[in-house]
């Protein structure tokens, strides 16, 4: 059974910085591990993706955020620093492999809050 488990979410400042960790069980090889963020009444958005160490960010988050893979320990983190108050959402980890076709696998979600 896959599973991703998320931390580091919580309650910060505008301007402060924050690290959420994401370590992923069950699954062989991971091709592809990121985060994605839900904010209330907005559809779900990438953030940040590794793919074989090529990243991709977010316009909103590009300079800002930095993503890193931990491929030994199967862990991806996301470094957010100068954090916004829009930043402010439900983090979700993300877990794919591919086997023919892409299987995606997704973590519960941990909150981040921003406040002004």
């Amino acid at each position: 059974q896959v599973q991703l488990a998320e931390s580091g979410g919580g309650l910060v400042q505008a301007g402060e910085s924050r690290r959420l960790s994401c370590e992923a069980s069950g699954i062989g090889s991971i091709n592809r591990m990121g985060w994605y963020r839900q904010a209330p009444g907005k559809q779900r958005e990438l953030v940040a993706t590794d793919l074989g160490g090529i990243t991709v960010y977010a316009d909103s988050v590009k300079g800002r955020f930095t993503i890193s893979r931990d491929r030994a320990k199967n862990t991806v983190y996301l470094q957010m620093n100068s954090l916004k108050p829009e930043d402010t959402a439900v983090y979700y980890c993300n877990a794919a492999d591919l086997r023919g076709t892409w299987r995606d696998y997704w973590g519960k979600g941990t909150l981040v809050t921003v406040s002004s």
